[in-house]
């Protein structure tokens, strides 16, 4: 009898031979199997060492039910932060390891890691696990460094006075260890698959500080506000819920302003932007063009391809595009297939010269259809049309216009040039934009004037 989908893949992720995980480096690899085997182990030692209580399973079960209810409130987003997931799982297993016998922290992380999982985002399993075995390891050992805390110094209830201060101090401490003690964990992990990775510089920027400090204030208190009562603990969802509105802001800012496809500007950005660099060109009197791009025979591609490879030819070009571009350069997505980029400090001449090495690059680009590298591939060119600040275009929009029928005028020559519209934009028309017919290279892109090579400016 023929099996179902479901059960041949429940088949094929049991079938360990095929896990993601055997693609590692040997050393992260061991690293990351040794820590996952190690977390089980260590929980099940400290299960079968633990005396169950109801009253404890009742308490485990409240803030187990509070630390859900935040993950399930929150939308269906992982906080990202300098490249690196913040989720604040940790946040929730600290008043667990406080409150609890450490074997009810050890085992926090599976449900939670389970729920963020199918709420934020598919992760790697195997990436999943680790964070687990991390998590539980070592606010396990931070649940036994409480304990062993005098109780005049820290205890099992929170006190009044002094007490409550150095409640808080151990309380803190035992964070430390087992919030950056898993972070740390983890970017091991990541160092060790990636040696090049430049750990201290991402984690000394002002985002990831940020981040990090919020989420070892917010273990702290929600410790405290169940070390009071744990049913308080519900009044606080909300405000673990506003903190993370909070850091996902600047994440959701720049999503409003990127093109997803692409990851450059969007049209209304980018045009927001330009309009401030040109503003800025015509009072400081400094020099301005803008290049309009587009991608010929785009849609024979996506007609011959499919729209996946259609998608793939537009992050090549993206790419190309942020390659050739320089720091302060603006590039955006204008349509389907078309980009635009002012050049700030750019003369014409500078402008046309970027557009060239940028359409010959293009031209020479072999962008696989498939996965294979030696398999079918698909050539592109680009047409485009530069103009540049003057007496005539002193607004974005006569840039755009005039730019514009410089590449209208490109396509209408044979397309893969690069042209550049020299005249007031009412008289850019196709019959006086066009180039001198010089000698040459047929192919060479040129400008209104005189032909321009790739370190020829126009006369």
């Amino acid at each position: 009898m023929e099996t179902s989908s479901v059960t041949r893949l429940i088949l094929t992720r049991a079938d360990f031979r095929k896990w993601p995980w055997w693609s590692l480096p040997v050393a992260p690899r061991c690293y990351v199997g040794l820590a996952v085997v190690t977390a089980m182990g260590s929980a099940c030692y400290a299960a079968s060492q633990t005396t169950w209580h109801a009253a404890d399973l009742v308490k485990y079960s409240l803030l187990l039910g509070c630390s859900i209810v935040a993950i399930a409130g929150h939308p269906g987003k992982a906080i990202r932060v300098e490249g690196a997931t913040r989720d604040f799982l940790s946040a929730w297993v600290l008043p667990v390891a406080i409150l609890l016998p450490p074997v009810y922290a050890m085992i926090t992380p599976v449900p939670l890691q389970i729920l963020t999982h199918m709420r934020a985002q598919k992760g790697v399993i195997y990436r999943r696990a680790f964070t687990v075995a991390a998590i539980s390891q070592c606010y396990g050992a931070a649940s036994l460094v409480f304990r062993s805390f005098p109780v005049s110094f820290a205890g099992g209830a929170i006190g009044s006075g002094k007490h409550a201060l150095t409640w808080t101090i151990a309380v803190a401490a035992c964070e430390l260890l087992g919030g950056r003690g898993h972070y740390l964990m983890v970017m091991f992990a990541v160092k060790l698959a990636d040696p090049h990775v430049r750990l201290l510089k991402l984690e000394l920027k002002r985002e990831a500080l940020l981040a990090d400090f919020a989420e070892f204030d917010l273990g702290i208190i929600l410790t405290i506000v169940a070390g009071v009562s744990p049913v308080l603990e519900v009044f606080a969802v909300p405000t673990v819920l506003l903190i993370r509105r909070f850091l996902m802001h600047e994440q959701l800012l720049a999503q409003s302003r990127i093109d997803t496809k692409t990851g450059l500007l969007n049209s209304s950005t980018w045009e927001a932007e330009a309009s401030i660099e040109v503003a800025r060109a015509l009072r400081t009197q400094t020099p301005l063009a803008v290049a309009l791009i587009d991608i010929d025979h785009f849609k024979t591609v996506n007609d011959t391809h499919g729209h996946l490879v259609g998608d793939k030819v537009l992050r090549a070009v993206t790419d190309a595009i942020q390659e050739h571009l320089r720091a302060y350069d603006l590039a955006g997505r204008f349509g389907g297939e078309e980009f635009v980029v002012v050049l700030p400090n750019a003369r014409e001449s500078d402008a046309i010269s970027i557009a060239e090495r940028l359409r010959r690059h293009v031209e020479a680009m072999k962008i696989p259809v498939g996965d294979d590298e030696s398999g079918p591939h698909v050539r592109l060119t680009i047409s485009v049309g530069v103009s540049a600040l003057n007496s005539h275009t002193r607004e974005l929009n006569d840039l755009m216009s005039a730019a514009d029928a410089a590449m209208y005028f490109a396509k209408q020559s044979g397309r893969n040039r690069t042209y550049a519209a020299q005249r007031p934009v009412g008289a850019v028309v196709a019959g006086s934009l066009g180039p001198e017919e010089v000698p040459g290279d047929p192919a060479d892109p040129v400008s209104a004037s005189a032909p321009v090579g790739p370190d020829v400016s126009p006369a």
